[in-house]
């Protein structure tokens, strides 16, 4: 059994959006790809349906993954969110308290993160240091070169 993941609405909305393109682009296009291959002649000796058989059985396995992976979906109710710790879907502001350097990050579940949007999981190193911490606190995160610092700023939710 799959881990339970959480997910935003629109998170959530993009996992499914890919399950129903594989399923009714990609899988009927591998099924054509195969059928081409094999008009081609002798199959024991047929390089391009060899190719599509294993290109299907890649995809057969991504369609299982994401079926699995949205079956133990759960999504996250962003109205009752407690504003007074760090959760997920927090927009926590911290300051680096050895450069003074202030971010602003979105907590996410792992599937969701995206750094260059200011998107952090709760799973990686600082994502994990800020959980349940309060404005005011701070946090020491050891990551693999050292340990930080950050002191909450601020939480908010989007």
């Amino acid at each position: 059994m799959s881990a339970i993941s959480y997910y935003t609405a629109d998170g959530l909305k993009k996992l499914r959006e890919e399950l129903d393109h594989l399923k009714s682009v990609m899988r009927p296009k591998a099924s054509a790809d195969i059928a081409e291959a094999r008009d081609k002649g002798d199959l024991s000796e047929n390089a391009e349906y060899d190719a599509a058989k294993e290109a299907q059985g890649m995809l057969e396995m991504r369609i299982s993954k994401l079926e699995e992976v949205h079956s133990n979906a759960r999504l996250i109710d962003e109205t009752n969110l407690d504003l007074s710790k760090v959760l997920v879907l927090s927009i926590v502001k911290i300051k680096n308290q050895t450069n003074g350097m202030e971010m602003k990050y979105t907590l996410v579940a792992e599937s969701e993160a995206d750094l260059k949007t200011g998107k952090i999981s709760v799973t990686s190193p600082i994502g994990k240091g800020l959980l349940g911490k309060t404005v005011g606190e701070v946090a020491e995160i050891t990551v693999p070169n050292g340990v930080l610092k950050f002191e909450i700023l601020e939480i908010s939710r989007g």
